[in-house]
C-alpha cells in the first residue's frame, strides 16, 4: 500500500489522445482511482475544454497552468476562478514572425499566433487552423520542437515557455506552471508534497509536465495512454 493521498493528472497523452474524447476504458480507471485517492486534473488548456473533453466527468480541474480552477456541483461545471492578464500583441506577432523566418516554419494554416482570453499565448507551428490529423502526425515525440525550444524560450525569456499540445508552444506568465498550481491546490487540501503522485506524459526539457519533475513531486510517465490501466496496476497504484 502506498502513502499517496492525491493523484494529479495531465489529460492529453496521459488519459486521452490529444484533443480527443475520454474513452470508456480510462473513464473506468478514473473511477477506480477516485475510490482510493483525491483526484485532480492539471492541464495546459482551459478548464471548460478539459471538462468537455472528459465528457463531463465529475472532477476538479486546474486549467491554463493554474490560471483557472473548476469543480463540479450537482453534475454541473462550475468555474471557481479564472485569472487573466494583458499582453503586448504586437510584440508577440512580430516575435513569432521572426521565429518562423529563423526556424523555417513559414507555412501555416489560419493565424500566425493564438491569443487566449487569459493572456496566455500559443505559437502554433502549423497555424491555428491546421487539421488535427496534421498536428498529431507533426511531432509525436516532441523532437522537432525540442530542437528550437531554446530559441523560443530565449525570445520569450520574460515568460514561461512550454512544449504544448501536439505541434505548438505555450507561452504564459511566470506566475503559472503546473507545479505551482498543484502545490496551491494541495496546500488548500492540507495534503503534503510527498503524498502527491502525478501522472503525465511530457517531462522532457520544455515539456509542460517538466516542472513537476524538477520540483520533486513523485510521478509516473505514461508511455501509452491506451495502457494506462496496465501501467498503474504494474506500479500498484490501482
Amino acid at each position: 500500500m502506498n502513502n499517496y493521498k492525491l493523484i494529479a493528472m495531465d489529460l492529453d497523452g496521459t488519459l486521452t489522445q490529444h484533443k480527443s474524447r475520454l474513452e470508456e476504458k480510462n473513464t473506468a480507471v478514473l473511477d477506480r482511482l477516485k475510490k482510493r485517492y483525491a483526484c485532480v486534473m492539471v492541464g495546459a488548456g482551459a478548464s471548460r475544454r478539459i471538462f468537455d473533453q472528459m465528457n463531463g466527468y465529475p472532477i476538479d480541474i486546474i486549467g491554463n497552468y493554474g490560471m483557472q480552477f473548476s469543480t463540479v456541483k450537482n453534475g454541473e461545471f462550475v468555474l471557481v476562478r479564472s485569472d487573466s492578464y494583458i499582453v503586448d500583441r504586437n510584440f508577440f506577432e512580430n516575435a513569432i514572425s521572426k521565429l518562423r523566418e529563423e526556424t523555417g516554419y513559414t507555412r501555416y494554416v489560419g493565424d500566425n499566433v493564438e491569443f487566449h482570453p487569459s493572456g496566455a499565448v500559443t505559437f502554433p507551428l502549423l497555424g491555428t487552423k491546421a487539421p488535427l490529423v496534421s498536428k498529431l502526425a507533426f511531432d509525436p515525440d516532441g523532437k522537432k520542437r525540442s530542437r528550437i525550444f531554446d530559441k523560443v524560450s530565449d525570445i520569450f525569456k520574460d515568460y514561461n515557455c512550454f512544449i504544448g499540445g501536439s505541434s505548438s508552444f505555450d507561452i504564459v506568465s511566470k506566475d503559472y506552471d503546473k507545479y505551482k498550481a498543484l502545490m496551491k491546490y494541495a496546500d488548500d487540501k492540507n495534503i503534503k508534497k510527498e503524498e502527491i503522485l502525478f501522472l503525465g506524459d511530457d517531462f522532457k526539457k520544455g515539456g509542460n509536465d517538466e516542472q513537476i519533475k524538477l520540483n520533486g513531486i513523485d510521478f509516473i510517465q505514461v508511455e501509452d495512454y491506451t495502457r494506462l490501466k496496465e501501467q498503474l496496476e504494474e506500479n500498484n497504484i490501482i
